[in-house]
């Protein structure tokens, strides 16, 4: 008889090469909460949990052209509107014994004073107002951001954008963003991000910049 021994091993010891996801069934809440700890808050992967099925992704460097671009034009349409907003990156957001989340960027625009001076969330804190992922996102995903009430997400996935917005407790595709009603992001975005390979975030962004000023 060959004996069989389990190992334990920390997950924080676990290395994981850009564009792996790893997905542990069966974690507890008390368990999730034990790995985010171990993880810490300086790493790169980025977690989802949902229905006791935690994901870790370690996303690849291309992702942070687009990541960093659509935080901008984010930025960009909402000084222009003369919207106020509080960007809060890749935080976590935690819905207590059931889901947590970290979007590549999100924002509060409607709730921004909620956040403000504020250097952990609070339990009665509400979600984002918006939030980005620069991938295909999986089931786990949004069941997470379907549990924490996300009423907005944006998806960036290889030349393809999609808007999904929260109704009657589901995700909803849309051609519309409610925050940006009169810009057809759908279309800009896409374009923008492949015009950022050609010249540089940089410059694309101010060609955006100027495609919004002449439709206004």
């Amino acid at each position: 008889m060959i004996a069989t021994a389990t190992v334990l091993k920390p997950v924080s010891q676990i290395t994981l090469a850009p564009g792996s996801v790893v997905t542990i069934p069966n974690i507890s809440w008390l368990e999730f909460e034990s790995i985010l700890a171990e993880l810490g808050e300086k790493r790169s992967a980025r977690i989802a949990y949902s229905k006791e099925t935690l994901e870790i992704m370690v996303p690849l460097p291309e992702h942070e052209v687009p990541r960093d671009l659509i935080s901008d034009i984010v930025k960009t349409l909402l000084k222009s509107a003369g919207r106020r907003y509080q960007p809060l990156g890749s935080t976590t957001f935690k819905q207590e014994g059931a889901a947590g989340i970290e979007p590549d960027a999100c924002f509060y625009i409607l709730n921004y004073q909620r956040t403000i001076g504020r250097r952990r969330l609070q339990p009665d804190d509400p979600p984002p107002d918006l939030a980005i992922e620069t991938d295909e996102i999986s089931k786990t995903t949004i069941d997470a951001y379907l549990a924490i009430g996300v009423p907005e997400v944006w998806v960036y996935e290889i030349g393809r954008f999609r808007i999904y917005l929260l109704q009657n407790g589901e995700y909803v595709e849309s051609d519309i963003s409610p925050n940006f009603p009169g810009i057809a992001i759908v279309q800009l975005i896409p374009a923008t991000v492949e015009r950022a390979w050609q010249v540089g975030n940089c410059h694309a962004l101010e060609e955006f910049e100027s495609a919004i000023g002449r439709s206004s």
